[in-house]
């Protein structure tokens, strides 16, 4: 049985500086993003590439997030699902996005390079064969229109050696 779930946020501009857009450089790029009243809303704007602030999320980034952190929660379901026990996950996830002269955009490739931590014993091949899974079940990995690729590293909790 299918089911549908909605997804409300609201991104309200707040980079107004006294003349609104009346020129190209004289409006901020800045803006929050909130999904209700009980979450903390997310500093954005543009990325600093088209004069916004460094200090701020921005679309682009949370493009990569998201595609990084739907694949470590499905990654995580399925260790615990599979008796693997997870001490430590940190992923170091890579986009790549191509400007066209005409200033369109796209991204081209999303890498993800999770470093896994196991308790020794568990299964180091059985923990590889689950980014595989977690890959094919990602909801944001099924949605977009580029690739993205794993690059997975699985250690031994009490291990200095990487098991590829």
């Amino acid at each position: 049985m299918a089911h549908t779930h909605h997804y409300n946020i609201t991104v309200r501009w707040t980079g107004n500086q006294g003349t609104g857009t009346s020129g190209y450089r004289t409006y901020g790029r800045q803006h929050e993003i909130t999904a209700g009243p009980d979450k903390p809303s997310i500093a954005g704007s543009s990325d600093p590439a088209f004069l916004g602030d460094p200090t701020r999320w921005n679309p682009e980034e949370l493009l990569v997030a998201s595609v990084a952190a739907c694949h470590k929660l499905w990654y995580l379901h399925l260790c615990s699902d599979a008796g693997i026990i997870v001490t430590d996950y940190v992923d170091h996830a890579e986009g790549t996005m191509e400007e066209t002269a005409g200033g369109v955009g796209r991204f081209t490739s999303v890498i993800l390079r999770p470093e896994v931590k196991i308790a020794p014993g568990c299964d180091v091949a059985k923990a590889r064969e689950l980014h595989d899974i977690a890959h094919e079940k990602c909801f944001i990995a099924n949605s977009v229109n580029f690739p993205v690729t794993l690059e997975p590293r699985i250690y031994h909790a009490k291990a200095s050696v990487v098991q590829r």
